[in-house]
């Protein structure tokens, strides 16, 4: 971990994180509130000391309690890259504000999280289904999305109905025809 980075984030984001930075390897991670997105966005952006203008990555995650928005930053002025974890995000409705305002890259973004999680991100002026269709209503990388045979989801419960092989209807037909010959 960057000493010298996570000493710049602590002058300048402490009010805002909510954890102390951690780190490990080439990366540094900072948690902070769904309330500070805008500020502390804007500071690793515009702050000529920190100079986070790379949005590489966002990504929403279901800890199974509550969602989260990771942001990966990177910048010229660091050899390591930045995880910025805005959590806890309710579980009913869960929102952030957008990032488009710094990077327009979000967008797409911000709507791929809402199209699999249904994380609201305020200020995003296209937040629409992505991938699933327009009338779906669910989310389906929540971890209580529920597979059409959600007990076959335990330990060797056997294959879910919509992942059981079906053998051609020939080779069926002629099954059953041999043991019937053979009867």
């Amino acid at each position: 971990m960057d000493t010298s980075l996570r000493r710049r984030l602590e002058a300048r984001l402490g009010e805002h994180l909510v954890a102390p930075v951690a780190g490990r390897g080439d990366e540094t991670e900072i948690r902070i509130a769904a309330g500070s997105v805008a500020a502390v966005l804007s500071t690793l952006h515009d702050d000529p000391d920190l100079r986070f203008r790379v949005l590489a990555d966002l990504a929403g995650v279901d800890t199974g309690a509550h969602f989260q928005v990771v942001y990966h930053l990177w910048s010229d002025g660091s050899p390591d890259w930045l995880r910025v974890i805005v959590e806890p995000l309710a579980r009913d409705d869960p929102r952030a504000p957008s990032a488009t305002f710094l990077w327009k890259g979000a967008e797409w973004m911000e709507r791929e999280a809402y199209d699999m999680f249904g994380i609201v991100f305020e200020g995003n002026r296209d937040l629409r289904r992505i991938y699933m269709p327009p009338d779906y209503t669910s989310f389906p990388l929540r971890k209580d999305f529920h597979l059409p045979d959600d007990a076959s989801r335990s330990p060797a419960a056997g294959v879910r109905h919509m992942e059981r092989p079906h053998a051609p209807a020939d080779a069926t037909v002629a099954a059953r025809t041999r043991r019937s010959v053979g009867s």
